[in-house]
């Protein structure tokens, strides 16, 4: 099975630090389809409750001048509580600066919360980190080299996507589910992790799983509990002044409960923290 240099995923992760200008805090709730986005169903999605653009899920590819392309791909999943995504600062800029550095950024639109909750985000990651390996011919890109980052709430997607894939349905007539699901690596970014009481993000939890939830499905979705040996490599950060999801919290990431699984089970993990209060990407001013 493929393995990616624990090495470079930390220069990777680490890299976020110095190399992303601070932006304001944008939201938006996939009011609007861009023009140049692909929709992972353009049938229409499993469970769709409408045919709105709130209801198509879809990627927007950025791909990487063909002098700088290395063949990695990142498929980036935007925070925002599963209630809105911050596809500014935590995707298209992100998107740009994986171009620069010689990596394809495919931005993630998933179902939000409250009008959908648990499968459809996970249903709409797997389906990208499908459709990208389907495309990897056609996007210059090595299909054993596809990861995913994801921010805050969509930090929590991406490891839920890390924690709970497939290798795909060789039997399927959609030559897309034939694919895997799994990243090859990951990078989360200040994430919530944990759905379990009293350490989760109860907006999050909320918009992913509504009101009164099935606390075995909470226990199934606190990814720091679902770590096995077949988990990607991955790289997690955090500020440890972060206000939004507090790097405190027992099974937010390393050295606390995630951290702790990854190394148990010899997936391979590297963390960093950093003392600054901010939830976003941001340029160390020094």
């Amino acid at each position: 099975m493929f393995r990616i240099n624990l090495r470079r995923l930390f220069a990777l992760g680490i890299a976020l630090f110095p190399g992303i200008q601070a932006f304001g805090l944008e939201f938006s709730r996939n009011e609007s389809t861009p023009d140049d986005a692909i929709l992972l169903w353009p049938g229409g999605a499993p469970g769709a409750m409408g045919d709105e653009p709130v209801d198509k899920p879809n990627i927007t590819v950025y791909l990487p001048p063909k002098d700088k392309a290395n063949g990695a791909a990142v498929l980036i999943c935007p925070g925002g509580g599963y209630g809105g995504l911050a596809v500014e600062h935590e995707g298209k800029q992100i998107a740009h600066w994986l171009n620069s550095n010689g990596l394809a950024g495919i931005i993630l639109r998933y179902r939000l919360g409250p009008r959908y909750h648990h499968p459809a985000p996970m249903q709409d990651a797997h389906r990208a980190m499908r459709i990208v390996r389907s495309r990897a011919t056609e996007w210059n890109v090595d299909p054993q080299r596809v990861g995913v980052i994801g921010f805050s709430a969509g930090g929590h997607l991406a490891s839920a996507i890390s924690t709970h894939f497939d290798a795909g349905d060789p039997e399927a007539s959609d030559p897309i589910e034939r694919q895997s699901c799994r990243p090859d690596f990951a990078i989360l970014c200040y994430p919530v992790i944990t759905m379990t009481e009293p350490w989760m993000h109860k907006g999050s939890k909320r918009n992913l799983l509504g009101d009164a939830p099935d606390p075995k499905l909470a226990e199934n979705l606190s990814n720091d509990r679902q770590v096995t040996d077949h988990t990607p490599p991955t790289f997690l950060f955090h500020t440890s002044d972060d206000g939004g999801v507090p790097v405190q919290w027992p099974g937010a990431i390393p050295p606390c409960r995630a951290g702790r699984s990854c190394a148990r089970r010899g997936c391979g993990y590297a963390a960093c923290f950093r003392p600054r209060p901010v939830h976003r990407p941001h340029r160390n001013p020094t």
